[in-house]
């Protein structure tokens, strides 16, 4: 691992969530970077929003996103994260991120 991106370093083995350009929301442990800020995540899933059901949550396990697809890190609260009712949770998906 190189010392990329601001802070990315304080986040491995941490619960991260991705926002990928394509509008995409993945959750998963940050396992590894690059200095293209490549990211690893390990037991990851993406969370699939909708307005008429709850969040999906599709199983991916070990993931790599390219650091040319990725728009936002954010470190998880996992105890906060833990008590949501992703079931009953309704959200318009996200849209593409346009540069």
């Amino acid at each position: 691992m190189s010392s990329t991106g601001p802070g990315l370093e304080s986040l491995v083995d941490q619960t991260i969530s991705v926002i990928t350009n394509d509008g995409r929301n993945i959750v998963g442990i940050l396992k590894g970077f690059d200095q293209a800020t490549n990211i690893i995540l390990d037991e990851s899933h993406e969370r699939v929003y909708s307005t008429k059901e709850g969040v999906q949550q599709l199983v991916l396990g070990l993931y790599i996103i390219r650091g040319d697809n990725i728009s936002i890190v954010g470190e998880l609260d996992e105890e906060l994260d833990s008590h949501l009712d992703l079931s009953n949770l309704r959200a318009h998906p996200l849209k593409p991120v346009i540069h």
